[in-house]
């Protein structure tokens, strides 16, 4: 079989799998989105909305530090190379010592934080009034544990993944959502939300997996922290440890400057984030998950050229998706926070500043797919320190931008400083990659974003000149149904005319996928 013929089904995979994440993500924002219309109908962009949201970032930051995302992202090539050169009992003991080595850390971190976390959340949240701080307080108290089921989780779901099992890495987000929801339902708190993500957290990213795993493999902890291969593991994860991606601080550099900014703007950065989440989750996300052990693989095999023109497909199909994306929520901003979040104690003005936020937070969504996908090149290649340095580097530099922005503008500056940031990252993450490994090629992905930028463009500007503002209630709903047949007859006819191979092919696959 010639290079090119391998290349193809290799493409054909990475395409299936992203089309089941991606499907699975966008089903998740669909339960998300439900959880987001509850939140915002019983609670509104308050006081106690902002201590649910702020009351996250503690143990978001425990999870970063833990490497709870990245475990993943570390131990797929680690265990792959291991399996490939080892065999499959050495894989299994790299297995459950990694798992239990995790869960270790993860507890006892936990431990730590839970009982001081009177006393972090008032040094962290200064500005909330003594209200707020005891009650984010009491928030995170509930939600540190779910970490530990995150961190654990991810390993073992990362051995499903080499398995070329997806499955419950598709439903863990859909019963987490589902866990929220049933929470913030029976109580109408946010306690309620908060103890039904301890719950989703539970079964979700962990029980699933590990009884999908034990169909195949023994899942059990082993503790052995002298093993070399737990050092060597340690080693390729570190960086993913130590280091800081823009990816998550975004978040975090809201959270806090945001609650200097006035009462509920933690809350309105938080409603318009997760909007722009779900089309960042269905192309970035899911690409990003289904190209890692593929690119792994040829990697491992001295694969190059197919390394290249897979990691160049999944970029353009990418990039090409996200500014479809962009240009629809830029334009139909006001119609989808209508929709979503204009119910019970959401009012007018919090309508009117996430919709502000969001058009602004769209325009993020390009950079923040391509860098999810980008970023692999690195992974792939077990360069995580330089992966780490670069990204620390970029959160770094950008911490003045949001401090001067956020004073400046508010809530938008913020979020200005988002998008400025992320394009920055972007844009230097593949200038290294081709820099360091000579590619991906940047012409070809440029020639994708412009034909992209071009079709979203267009499409954006004529379905939003056909279709009349509403003023609200249904006339949002049908606004935005509306705006978005015409924004996907037009966007689908243009990519198939004018759009770059990868994207035709991925819109295509979405678009069978749905038919059946």
């Amino acid at each position: 079989m010639t290079e090119g013929g391998q290349g193809a089904p290799k493409r054909q995979r990475v395409g299936a799998i992203a089309l089941l994440l991606g499907g699975s993500v966008a089903l998740s924002r669909v339960v998300g989105y439900v959880r987001e219309m509850i939140l915002a109908h019983q609670l509104g962009a308050g006081p106690a909305t902002d201590a649910y949201y702020a009351a996250f970032q503690i143990p978001d930051i425990l999870n970063y530090l833990l490497a709870g995302g990245a475990l993943t992202i570390a131990f797929v090539p680690f265990y792959t190379r291991v399996r490939d050169q080892r065999g499959e009992a050495a894989a299994q003991r790299l297995f459950e010592t990694v798992l239990g080595a995790t869960a270790l850390l993860a507890v006892v971190a936990t431990v730590a934080l839970w009982l001081a976390v009177d006393d972090l959340v008032p040094a962290v949240f200064y500005d909330f009034d003594p209200v707020t701080r005891e009650q984010t307080a009491r928030l995170t108290a509930i939600l540190l544990p779910a970490q530990i089921f995150f961190v654990t989780g991810g390993v073992v779901r990362a051995v499903l993944m080499v398995e070329g099992r997806f499955l419950t890495h598709a439903l863990a987000p859909l019963v987490y959502n589902g866990g929220i929801i049933a929470g913030g339902l029976s109580t109408g708190t946010p306690e309620g939300f908060a103890w039904g993500a301890l719950i989703g957290a539970v079964v979700g990213p962990f029980a699933l997996p590990v009884l999908d795993l034990r169909r195949t493999h023994s899942v059990r902890a082993r503790l052995a922290l002298g093993s070399g291969d737990l050092r060597s593991y340690l080693w390729v994860a570190l960086p993913l440890m130590l280091g800081l991606s823009l990816t998550t601080v975004d978040e975090w550099y809201d959270k806090y400057f945001g609650q200097s900014v006035g009462v509920g703007v933690v809350a309105v950065l938080g409603f318009a984030r997760r909007l722009v989440q779900a089309p960042i989750a269905v192309v970035g996300q899911a690409i990003g998950v289904a190209a890692l052990p593929t690119l792994t693989r040829l990697q491992n095999e001295g694969r190059q050229p197919e390394f290249e023109r897979v990691l160049s497909g999944a970029l353009r199909a990418a990039l090409g998706l996200g500014l479809l994306a962009a240009a629809f929520a830029l334009a139909f901003a006001r119609p989808i926070v209508e929709v979503v979040y204009r119910h019970g104690a959401f009012d007018e003005q919090a309508a009117v500043r996430t919709t502000g936020v969001l058009a602004i937070m769209a325009c993020a969504v390009p950079a923040w797919v391509v860098q999810q996908v980008g970023v692999r090149a690195f992974y792939a290649r077990e360069e995580m320190w330089r992966a780490m340095f670069l990204g620390t580097g970029i959160v770094a530099v950008a911490l003045p931008l949001y401090i001067f922005l956020g004073r400046e503008h508010g809530a938008e500056g913020l979020a200005m400083a988002g998008v400025l940031a992320m394009t920055c990252n972007a844009v230097a993450t593949l200038g290294w990659a081709r820099v360091r490994f000579g590619g991906p090629r940047l012409r070809p992905l440029l020639g994708a974003g412009g034909r992209g930028l071009v079709i979203a463009g267009l499409s954006a500007f004529a379905a939003r000149a056909v279709i009349p503002e509403s003023m609200g209630g249904f006339g949002a709903l049908a606004e935005l149904a509306a705006g978005g047949l015409v924004f996907a007859v037009l966007a689908g006819g243009a990519t198939a005319w004018l759009g770059d191979r990868p994207t035709r092919e991925g819109l295509s696959r979405f678009l069978a996928r749905l038919a059946s």
